[in-house]
């Protein structure tokens, strides 16, 4: 596969200075990366231009779960569950590295608000919505059943539990294997590029203003048509780019806290919050981690102000004391933390649990297409109708050439699922040619599947298993500064309880070498990383010895 690094976005910015694109992406997240692709496969031009890294913003701050939604249910939302179950299946067949199947527990109390009978119902529902291609069928258990199961689990009041089938991801990376899929067709993307104004022509945007935040240098794409991708940010640069913009988000805030496994010991994922509100909190079981989360509350702020109070931790340990008394989870077993906002539309909903899911797509005649709202489990579909409406404003021949999309397929070439599935079977093989650890090797074919061979030829032996995933960020994901190696490529800050302090020397060598920082930027890099890491878990600071 072509590199996707620091040196293609050099030549990715020329190109953006001297060519016109037929279509200008605006926005870096899982719905750009997914629109850049779409319409890349089409035989496309075009250029995306993300203000910040790849994913930073919404992208890599959702709970991690590909799920048709089983809560929707109750409001009534049949097509978005089925879309969202039917783009399930699809992404384990396109990215089985990072999509994983998982099962969960819905346990039910004599105070929840839907019975073990009508729970029944919604699951037998839920299966069918997924035309029964479900990892694996539902099951109900009884309350001795459950415990067996569960044995963590509060037993006061508890009716039984219902087990069923969704999935788990790596939300960032599969922004970044997007990407790069789009780079492989040819689109020209840049991180750290903003997008700061449009240039008209006879009533219709023909150029983005764009400025690059690393060098100050500012620049115009010339544009044929532009698709907004920004998610929270959708009404900011609405309102920036077109005059009699009329705001359509409800955001949201949603935080999460991550623990050690064996502090919360879970045999599957758990759904907790069924009594008593319309607010969902999960217990997820990933191979590094614990995640908890998430709070849905509105969020009027601009989005990079969004942070974790000590009032979303205290929500969020309530509510797993609530379901695992047991456990006697306290603040100092959260690893680590983050916040983020949905770019949910505004339907008029009592409540933000209540607001839909579903996305909405703009097409306004100026020459721009506006995205927003949606699951991340639907993006693929989402995108796909993105591209189809602003083929709208191309000609007729136009829209026959560039009708047809092309995205069901694996995101590259080396993660197709029989691929995949053999390269789990390697890591003993290459444990003894390569001298190197077993279960380095099971990670690192678990995350990269048959590319994991390609990693340990293509980089020095000698290097340490978090230096070849540096090295693999920096030459594929564009990855340009550390903090966004630690908080975006690898679960080092999330899923270590020293946030991976003790790696930073052998991460920074790496970094160094490839990027030509001098010693004094390799210093502010890591200062910028500490300050990062503060910044993230600062609510910490707001507990005192009385919380104990």
């Amino acid at each position: 596969m072509k590199n996707f690094s620091f040196v293609n976005r050099i030549q990715n910015i020329k190109k953006m200075k001297t060519q016109e694109f037929d279509l200008v992406v605006i926005g870096g997240g899982i719905n750009g990366a997914g629109v850049a692709r779409d319409a890349s496969a089409r035989g496309m031009s075009v250029a995306l231009v993300e203000a910040r890294d790849f994913a930073s913003g919404t992208s890599s701050k959702s709970s991690k779960l590909i799920h048709g939604g089983i809560r929707y249910l109750e409001n009534m939302e049949f097509k978005l569950v089925f879309e969202a179950l039917s783009e399930r299946t699809h992404l384990f067949e396109m990215a089985p590295h990072l999509v994983h199947p998982l099962r969960f527990m819905i346990p039910l109390y004599d105070d929840s608000r839907v019975g073990m009978f009508k729970m029944g119902l919604g699951m037998w529902l839920y299966d069918a919505l997924s035309l029964f291609q479900t990892p694996e069928m539902h099951e109900r258990l009884n309350k001795k059943e459950s415990m067996d199961r569960m044995p963590a689990l509060r037993q006061q009041g508890l009716l039984g539990s219902y087990i069923y089938s969704d999935a788990y991801m790596d939300d960032d990376r599969l922004v970044h294997e997007t990407m790069r899929a789009a780079n492989e067709n040819g689109a020209s993307c840049a991180n750290y590029v903003k997008a700061t104004g449009a240039g008209f022509k006879d009533g219709k945007i023909n150029q983005v203003h764009c400025e690059d935040t690393t060098t100050g240098e500012k620049f115009s794409i010339k544009a044929r048509h532009v698709i907004s991708s920004t998610g929270p940010w959708t009404d900011q640069l609405g309102s920036k780019i077109l005059n009699n913009w009329k705001n359509i988000l409800r955001p949201t805030k949603g935080v999460h806290l991550t623990f050690p496994k064996h502090r919360l010991p879970l045999s599957s994922a758990v759904v907790m919050g069924a009594e008593k509100s319309d607010r969902i909190v999960f217990g997820i079981p990933r191979h590094d981690m614990i995640i908890v989360g998430t709070t849905d509350t509105d969020f009027k702020e601009s989005p990079e102000n969004v942070s974790c109070t000590p009032d979303d931790v205290k929500y969020l340990l309530s509510i797993t004391d609530h379901y695992f008394p047991g456990a006697e989870i306290k603040h100092q077993d959260i690893i680590a933390s983050y916040a983020g906002v949905r770019p949910l539309v505004n339907d008029g909903s009592s409540t933000e649990g209540k607001t839909s899911r579903e996305h909405t797509i703009i097409n306004d005649e100026r020459g721009i297409t506006f995205v927003a709202g949606g699951k991340y489990t639907t993006y693929r579909l989402m995108c796909k109708q993105t591209v189809d409406h602003a083929l709208e404003s191309f000609t007729f021949e136009e829209r026959l050439k560039f009708g047809k999309s092309d995205t069901l397929k694996p995101l590259n070439q080396y993660t197709g699922p029989e691929i995949y599935h053999q390269a789990q079977g390697l890591a003993s093989a290459w444990a003894s040619d390569t001298r190197r650890p077993v279960g380095e090797l099971k990670l690192l074919t678990e995350r990269y599947g048959q590319e994991a061979a390609e990693i340990l030829n293509k980089y020095p032996s000698q290097y340490t298993y978090w230096q070849l995933e540096a090295a693999q960020a920096i030459d594929s994901t564009m990855c340009m500064h550390m903090a966004d190696f630690y908080s975006r490529r690898v679960p080092l800050f999330l899923g270590d309880r020293n946030h991976g302090v003790q790696f930073i020397d052998e991460v920074g060598q790496v970094f160094q070498e490839k990027l030509g920082w001098s010693d004094e930027r390799l210093k502010q890099e890591v200062r910028q990383l500490t300050h990062y890491m503060g910044d993230e878990v600062e609510w910490k600071k707001h507990f005192s010895n009385q919380d104990l």
